[in-house]
């Protein structure tokens, strides 16, 4: 637990640092996700990453969950029932979660349809002390 808490926080703050302050949040679509898991050179490495944090999560989450329940459930058979419940829900979500990633195929006509508001970019320093992100715009002001 305490290796795959901390992988998990390095690959969040990552996370965290390139989708959400790198880039600018309005660019972040179907068509972004998309064309970051297409990429020919880097592509294989996003899935790996997201596929990392989604299986790290879950099971961490799930491990988590095991011990807090070892601790509300004495009785040895009721242990086996819930561990085995707790396995097999977190066997289906890594399995759904690794499917989803890893056989993505990109939908061209969705894309083409629904294009990013702005191309996403790495900010320069300038960008960032205007206070703007990774895109041309600035974010809108909520009230």
């Amino acid at each position: 637990m305490r290796i795959s808490g901390l992988a998990l926080v390095l690959l969040a703050l990552g996370h965290l640092l390139i989708v959400h302050i790198l880039f600018n949040v309005e660019t972040i679509n179907y068509a972004f996700v998309a064309d970051r898991w297409a990429a020919p050179r880097v592509g294989f490495l996003w899935r790996l990453w997201d596929l990392a944090m989604v299986v790290l999560a879950v099971f961490h989450g799930c491990n988590g969950l095991r011990e807090v329940l070892d601790e509300y459930i004495i009785r040895p058979n009721r242990r086996v029932v819930a561990h085995t419940l707790i396995w097999t829900v977190t066997t289906i979500l890594i399995g759904l979660g690794s499917y989803a990633i890893l056989m993505f195929e990109p939908d061209r006509a969705y894309i083409e349809a629904h294009p990013r508001i702005t191309e996403p970019s790495i900010p320069t320093t300038a960008a960032l002390k205007a206070g703007l992100g990774g895109g041309a715009t600035r974010s809108p002001q909520v009230p």
